[in-house]
């Protein structure tokens, strides 16, 4: 999992450098930034399931509330790259359902621990 957080990483980096040099300034804040956005926010999904992995390896249990928090930031991401003109209605209640669910999820978790 650590070698694909770096890809990922040097992925990122190396898409930004090329979007940096190659687009013009009225290109760069269109579909370039989204994807930068996607990027980034699959380097974040990506360190929080080694981060699930590893406590689960030294605790042996699952952490409910960090795989809440990672499926969160995973509709998220999909959310902020999502093309609204490709996308269905049936597809945008499916992930208002799903972002709901995981809140109400997230609320309870977070409850029954303080």
């Amino acid at each position: 999992m650590a070698l694909v957080v770096i890809v990922v990483v040097v992925d990122l980096a190396r898409y930004l450098a090329s979007a940096l040099f190659n687009s013009t300034p009225y290109n760069f804040l269109g579909a370039t930034l989204l994807d930068i956005f996607g990027l980034f926010l699959s380097v974040l999904i990506a360190l929080e399931i080694l981060e699930n992995i590893t406590a689960y390896l030294k605790n042996h249990a699952v952490q409910v509330e960090l795989v809440i928090v990672t499926s969160l930031t995973a509709v998220a991401r999909k959310i902020i790259i999502l093309d609204l003109k490709q996308v269905s209605g049936v597809s945008l209640i499916g992930l208002a359902i799903a972002i709901l669910s995981l809140s109400i999820s997230y609320l309870i978790v977070k409850k029954i621990h303080t």
